[in-house]
């Protein structure tokens, strides 16, 4: 006899057996509902046909599904190692935590990495001090054709738009840019009152051009001009690509589309907004080299910049070559990795489409000294930032200035409980529950985003020194080593 009838007989034997308990010896009242709700739930188990294993396990079909929800908690906090977690490690979480509750990041006994595992990275140290790093170094983005540059923090906050966080967790950010005199990405999804903190603000233009669109998706270039020349906006970044999911554009899940993003983004409330792979007001090389030039103008000289994730480096080398001969130039580029961060992505696209980060800033680097164009454009890295280590990394292969998304998440809080795209993010920083939105106090939340970012720079610059390097022209690939596959 198969599960199924069984079910069936001791459900209409207990049902039965529970009314005439109720009727004949006046029974526990809770004890009947109980009985009668699970029949219930077993019978409609039994009726539906949509799912196989519940028709075929009644009731305890639905542990299967109580389990894998609540698999990766257990997984995380029982089964994990402290170096295995992905995308960053216990390790690295608990450094981030350190760093923003302005604590020592210590730890005992000896590293838990394999020291002889191919691809472990590490940096060799000078025998002797050659001095002093600068304290908390800036760079000036802008070039000949910016009217006015910016002097950027060597570490700032990436493109993380209101929508796939929540309204504190953007003030937290912004006035932590504020306390610590760095810059804060708005992502896609535009400015926001919550961009207004008193932080400085790089103002990015996505494929969809959030904030400021026609119903067709094209620029409104007066909406965009009123916006750019706010004086907390200092720089604007063009997103051609994003590095977990390139060429398929931003997902802002409908159970995050609020009335109130929906209004800020120009589109309609409690949708899946899609954005397009490819913005529709430059469809070509050419149209994107004079797009860079229009927002200069209406934003009244600022630091333009694009960011992307390199896919066929074929069609990056032309794009320079479109520069050069229209002698327009972007300030800025912003190398994203495809081992970025998002909120919501297709799965392929997150493990299979895109460069990695370190060879795709080894590569742009490569291909703008080969152009004789270094000199006129910064480069910022997005690729998983959050540590001294990594921005060292960064420098040696390229980088002018770092940007870190999910470190800054994590100093909000975040424990990485993959829930992003949900809108039940159990911390408040990724979600538009109210709620649970709650969980974030900006005025408290604010000082361990600036701890994180001045605590990681001070790491950055201990890392240097101990490698002999005091000033940014004495980075280069050669401080950094990996372990090569044994024979």
């Amino acid at each position: 006899m198969s599960y199924r009838k069984i079910f069936i007989f001791m459900s209409i034997m207990l049902s039965v057996m529970a009314i005439l308990n109720q009727l004949l010896l006046q029974g526990d009242t809770l004890v009947l509902i109980l009985i009668l709700a699970f029949s219930a739930l077993g019978w409609y188990d039994v009726l539906q046909q949509k799912n196989a294993v519940l028709r075929e396990y009644p009731i305890f079909g639905h542990l299967r599904y109580i389990l894998l929800d609540i698999a990766p908690i257990l997984h995380d906090y029982f089964v994990e190692s402290n170096t295995g977690g992905r995308p960053f490690s216990k390790n690295t979480i608990k450094l981030v935590y350190a760093r923003a509750e302005n604590k020592p990041g210590y730890h005992p006994l000896g590293t838990e990495r394999d020291f002889y595992k191919e691809g472990l990275e590490w940096i060799g140290h000078s025998m002797f001090s050659k001095g002093e790093f600068e304290d908390q170094p800036r760079v000036l983005v802008g070039g000949p054709e910016c009217t006015r540059p910016y002097s950027a923090s060597i570490l700032n906050i990436s493109a993380m738009s209101f929508g796939a966080l929540s309204k504190t967790a953007i003030q937290s950010l912004n006035k932590g840019a504020a306390l610590g005199g760095f810059s804060h990405n708005t992502g896609e999804g535009g400015l926001t009152p919550y961009h207004m903190e008193g932080g400085d603000v790089v103002l990015q233009v996505g494929t969809a051009n959030f904030g400021f669109r026609y119903p067709d998706g094209r620029l409104d270039e007066e909406a965009f001009r009123k916006k750019s020349k706010l004086d907390s906006i200092k720089m604007i970044e063009i997103k051609l690509s994003q590095g977990a999911k390139p060429g398929h554009g931003g997902v802002l899940p409908a159970a995050k589309n609020t009335p109130e993003i929906a209004k800020i983004r120009m589109v309609e409330p409690h949708t899946d907004v899609l954005s397009p792979p490819f913005n529709p007001s430059f469809p070509t090389e050419e149209k994107l080299v004079e797009f860079i030039g229009i927002l200069r103008d209406l934003s009244g000289g600022k630091p333009i910049g694009i960011k992307l994730c390199i896919g066929q480096p074929s069609e990056f080398e032309s794009l320079l070559d479109r520069f050069i001969e229209k002698e327009i130039y972007p300030d800025f580029i912003t190398v994203d990795a495809a081992e970025g961060g998002t909120g919501a992505a297709p799965l392929d696209y997150s493990n299979h489409i895109g460069m990695r980060g370190d060879d795709a800033l080894k590569f742009v680097n490569g291909a703008l000294i080969k152009k004789g164009i270094r000199d006129r454009i910064k480069i910022i890295y997005a690729g998983k930032v959050v540590s001294g280590f990594n921005m060292f990394k960064a420098f040696c292969y390229g980088a002018d200035l770092c940007n870190s998304a999910r470190g800054f998440m994590l100093s909000l809080g975040c424990i990485q409980s993959l829930k992003c795209h949900t809108d039940r993010c159990p911390t408040g920083v990724a979600t538009q529950n109210h709620e649970l939105a709650k969980g974030i106090v900006p005025n408290f939340k604010s000082h361990q985003v600036r701890n994180f970012h001045d605590n990681t720079i001070a790491d950055f610059i201990d890392i240097a020194e101990t490698a002999g390097v005091t000033s940014f022209d004495q980075f280069n690939p050669e401080l950094v080593h990996v372990v090569e596959p044994t024979t």
